[in-house]
């Protein structure tokens, strides 16, 4: 029996969900959002985390990174707001999919099996995460979190993307068109400064890490150099 927990603060639909849910063999925890949901999340361990947006303390997307440096099980979010960038901002902080209320309950079953089978079931290509590792730092693919001694930073998508291009190729350079191709390859038009403004991100958070030595090769690219 897979455990949800299940982060929403209005009484009604936790209620409504939770009765759903166990419906069909699932045990629930309701964390009503007022609390440390990365806290519950210790205490239960579940294996899959149903979110909403509109918390009280903090918004979903706030305890969406907090989980995402924690684990990788599935994270849903659940949510009235149907906004395109609230759903692009979901993903963005590692959410696996997310649906607007109001929901059909078969919809949230097949999604929440989906992403168990995913994670854990047939559909799982394998037991261990997925890394980049090289000169002490460590890229987890699959949550876009790089490690450097006993640092560790979350990165959006597109941050992970470049770092992971970086990180592969390193020392050699990796040049602007290559970075453009596979990072936005699904985008009509980008801006040239677009990827400058990214580049300037990932520089920052490696800072932050302690890791120096990207290097911008004017006209040609970048090239992560680092210390053995």
């Amino acid at each position: 029996m897979e455990t949800i927990l299940l982060v929403e603060d209005d009484q009604k639909i936790a209620e409504l969900l939770q009765e759903l849910l166990e419906r069909y063999d699932f045990r629930v925890i309701h964390e009503d959002g007022f609390g440390d949901v990365a806290a519950r999340f210790e205490e239960t361990k579940p294996d899959v985390i149903l979110l909403d947006v509109n918390l009280p303390k903090f918004d979903g997307f706030y305890w969406c990174r907090q989980l995402r440096l924690k684990t990788r099980a599935p994270i849903l979010f659940i949510s009235a707001r149907v906004g395109e960038m609230d759903q692009v901002m979901a993903l963005e902080y590692g959410a696996d999919d997310y649906i607007v209320k109001p929901f059909q309950g078969a919809v949230v079953i097949a999604k929440i099996k989906s992403q168990i089978r995913r994670a854990y079931g047939t559909l799982s290509s394998e037991n261990d995460e997925r890394t980049v590792a090289k000169a002490g730092i460590t890229l987890y693919l699959d949550r876009y979190i790089v490690e450097h001694g006993d640092q560790s930073i979350e990165l959006s998508k597109k941050e992970g993307l470049i770092l992971e291009m970086l990180l592969t190729s390193s020392p050699r350079i990796v040049s602007r068109g290559d970075l453009l191709e596979r990072i936005w390859d699904d985008e009509a038009f980008v801006d040239e400064n677009t990827l400058n403004v990214n580049i300037t991100r990932v520089r920052k958070r490696l800072t932050e890490i302690g890791v120096s030595g990207l290097e911008t090769v004017r006209g040609v690219g970048y090239r992560l150099v680092l210390e053995k």
